[in-house]
């Protein structure tokens, strides 16, 4: 058995016993549901592009068959958001946010062995997109609110659930809508918890690893373009607009960022060290090339395990788009691309003033679409309730704190003081590569999964 998991500052309350209305139903439901939601086809293309009505509708329809009241809120036609709330026993707590979007990236059929939108279950595994990005929470969220409301379990603080739309590009329809114009339906809500963490890593090495996010790097996509002299394309030219915006997205794509290490990626490196008995170095280190020396020489002895919080130790932009001229013998007189910027907790003045000298005089940048970093405490009561429900169902497994590298919902309702926990939790075989799954071709999760994770987060939904 892996030694016990290091003390927090905090201990969490004890949790309930196993309970009899996680049953055979409740256990099947979260399956079925998984695959039903993942046949009603939810693709979100961007731009506005996208219907998630019909998956609302069902959410609801699920809500309600079971007395929990569903409302469905819209900003534009087809762009549909479920919020309902479960009063708890103590009317003096503050409420607890749990939320999952309904909206999924594009597909392609002819690249997957099965239909992406089929929901088939075979050998043990459902199939689709959506099965882990993230139908499948979804589902296991309405089995354990299902089985409650059969059972007549009641939580202890007031739970919202929020089923949103948009997710997947700028939630503009989603839970941008639902932070701005529909606050008070979150009214007394101080934190939340949301995709992905509490997913099983497979280090290689035996070891079973949870991460536990407990923040996010932030969003900074951008628009880049390059002004220059139009001209035939066989007249030398020193304005070209291409070439500058070429020099300029290869730097940028080039840069080798410095060390920035948030609260919660700290807090993963030493635990990751504990994990595999090595030295820890000095992690506050205020000179940053012995910073960045240490640090990468401590994800080296790592291994394998060191791709969960490699991601997260420094900024990133990555180019993604070029768009340049119409034809081949005509010099554009503009050029334009996107990047890809992730940005951790208080480096935001850095990474601009860092884009601004690798665009240079010539190449302007602005963003695309904008969002903060977050941040949560891994040395609070809830994370050490969450960490717990993990290892109550896996006990020699490691909870590691975790900084998710994307983005998720939370960020939007953070603007309403929520803090917010990355806990859909599963328990994956070895071989199993969750974070491929994401977007890619085809994702699937295992039935066994599902029913772990539905045990775990009733657990820790009701000792929470």
């Amino acid at each position: 058995m892996a030694e016990p998991q290091a003390p927090t500052s905090a201990q969490a309350p004890a949790a309930p016993e196993a309970p009899p209305h996680i049953d055979a139903r409740a256990l099947d439901e979260a399956v079925r549901f998984t695959s039903e939601l993942i046949r009603i086809d939810t693709t979100n293309r961007g731009g506005g592009d996208g219907v998630e009505r019909p998956a609302a509708e069902y959410v609801a329809e699920r809500l309600a068959e079971v007395g929990i009241e569903p409302t469905l809120l819209e900003k534009a036609q087809g762009r549909t958001n479920v919020v309902a709330r479960i009063e708890g026993s103590d009317p003096s707590a503050d409420a607890l946010l749990v939320h999952g979007h309904l909206d999924v990236v594009p597909a392609d059929p002819d690249e997957w062995r099965v239909h992406p939108f089929s929901g088939e279950i075979s050998d043990g595994v459902v199939w689709g997109r959506g099965a882990v990005d993230m139908k499948d929470a979804d589902a296991m969220v309405l089995a354990v609110v299902r089985a409650w409301a059969r059972a007549g379990v009641r939580p202890r603080r007031p739970v919202v659930l929020a089923f949103t739309a948009d997710e997947e590009d700028t939630a503009s329809f989603g839970s941008g809508f639902l932070a701005e114009q529909h606050a008070e339906l979150f009214d007394g809500c101080t934190e939340s918890i949301g995709e992905s963490g509490a997913f099983t890593f497979h280090p290689g090495d035996g070891r079973r690893l949870y991460p536990l996010a407990a923040g996010e790097r932030g969003t900074a996509w951008l628009t880049l373009t390059a002004q220059g002299r139009a001209g035939h394309g066989s007249k030398i030219n020193a304005e070209n607009a291409v070439t500058r915006l070429t020099a300029a997205v290869t730097r940028i794509g080039e840069h080798r960022w410095p060390v920035r290490l948030a609260p919660t990626v700290r807090a993963g490196l030493a635990e990751l060290a504990r994990v595999y008995g090595v030295p820890l170095p000095d992690l506050e280190d205020p000179d940053p090339e012995r910073l960045a020396t240490s640090v990468d020489r401590l994800l080296a002895l790592l291994g394998p395990a060191a791709e969960l919080l490699a991601p997260t130790v420094r900024n990133s932009a990555n180019p993604t788009m070029l768009d340049a001229g119409y034809k081949v013998n005509v010099i554009p007189g503009s050029a334009g691309a996107h990047v890809d910027g992730r940005v951790l907790p208080g480096t935001e003045r850095e990474f601009a003033a860092t884009l601004d000298q690798l665009t240079g005089p010539d190449v302007d940048w602005d963003f695309l679409h904008h969002e903060i970093p977050l941040q949560a405490p891994v040395d609070a009561p809830t994370y050490a309730v969450l960490r717990d429900a993990l290892l109550h169902f896996d006990p020699d497994a490691r909870v590691i704190p975790y900084c998710m590298s994307g983005g998720t919902d939370a960020k939007q309702f953070s603007r309403l003081g929520v803090t917010n926990y990355g806990f859909m939790p599963l328990r994956l075989p070895e071989g199993f590569d969750y974070q491929a799954m994401f977007h890619g071709v085809d994702e699937r999760v295992p039935v066994e999964a599902l029913h772990f994770g539905t045990r775990a987060l009733d657990r820790a939904l009701r000792a929470l």
